[in-house]
């Protein structure tokens, strides 16, 4: 089976039209009929690629935020606060129990933190979209060459049956000749 005509059966059973995701199935068509390799690093080509200082420092931002590190510092703070506000600073505190001071921190802080934890998580579902992506190729040329590879059994089949067939006719031709001269004999 040549190429082209591979291409056509694997195109056929993928019922390819004219839109982008036919246009991308036919990339890895194209790959299966060249011998090419789809795989590729992924880590390696985002190292590549320079992020900006914000997407850094969003980054960053979000593994400190969800650290057990920011959650013991946060809790510490919070204890340090109420027992300075209430036990030590009995008579001046700075900010009297119900802390609507420390209220007002703790919602600023929620207010910067999530927009900027909310940009990091949307860097890393693009990302895990372009995984995604990648391992669909990865999987579907895999899948194409199965294909390819049961395509050339069968025809390899076919043409041994073939063979043992004509060989099996001209086995029958002998055995008949030699009948045919035993019965003379």
């Amino acid at each position: 089976m040549n190429a082209q005509s591979l291409l056509h059966t694997l195109e056929r059973r993928l019922g390819l039209g004219a839109d982008a995701q036919s246009d991308r199935k036919r990339k890895i068509l194209k790959h299966v009929i060249d011998r090419t390799v789809v795989s590729r690093d992924l880590e390696a080509e985002q190292d590549v690629k320079k992020d900006t200082f914000g997407e850094r420092l969003a980054d960053k931002v979000a593994e400190f935020g969800g650290s057990w590190t920011f959650i013991i510092i946060f809790c510490s703070f919070l204890v340090f606060w109420a027992l300075l506000n209430t036990i030590i600073l009995l008579s001046a505190s700075v900010d009297p129990y119900p802390f609507i001071f420390l209220n007002l921190l703790l919602s600023m802080v929620a207010a910067l933190q999530a927009p900027i934890i909310m940009m990091s998580q949307n860097r890393q579902a693009q990302k895990d979209r372009l995984t995604a992506q990648h391992d669909y190729e990865v999987n579907l040329k895999a899948e194409l060459e199965i294909m390819a590879l049961h395509e050339k059994f069968d025809q390899l089949r076919t043409e041994q049956l073939a063979q043992m067939l004509a060989k099996h006719e001209e086995q029958l031709k002998l055995l008949t000749r030699l009948c045919d001269a035993n019965l003379k004999a």
